[in-house]
C-alpha cells in the first residue's frame, strides 16, 4: 500500500470511523450544494462537510494532514 492510500484509509478511521461514514458526510455535502438555503442545515452540518472535503482533498494532493 502506497503512503498516500495508508493516509486515506487513516483518515476513514481516525476522522470518520469508516468509509462509509465518511460517503455519508460527502452525500449531505452533495444535498447543501442544491438546496442550501438559510436554516436548512446547521452550521455544525456545514463544517463536518467542508472538513471532509478539506481532508480529502489534502490527501489526494499529498499534502499532510493535521489530525
Amino acid at each position: 500500500m502506497t503512503q498516500r492510500a495508508q493516509k486515506f484509509m487513516d483518515l476513514f478511521e481516525d476522522a470518520y470511523g469508516s468509509p462509509a461514514e465518511l460517503a455519508n458526510v460527502l452525500d449531505m455535502g452533495l444535498e447543501m450544494l442544491f438546496y442550501v438555503e438559510e436554516g436548512a442545515f446547521t452550521q455544525r452540518e456545514l463544517q463536518q462537510v467542508a472538513g471532509a472535503l478539506r481532508d480529502l482533498n489534502g490527501v489526494l494532493r499529498g499534502k499532510h494532514l493535521d489530525k
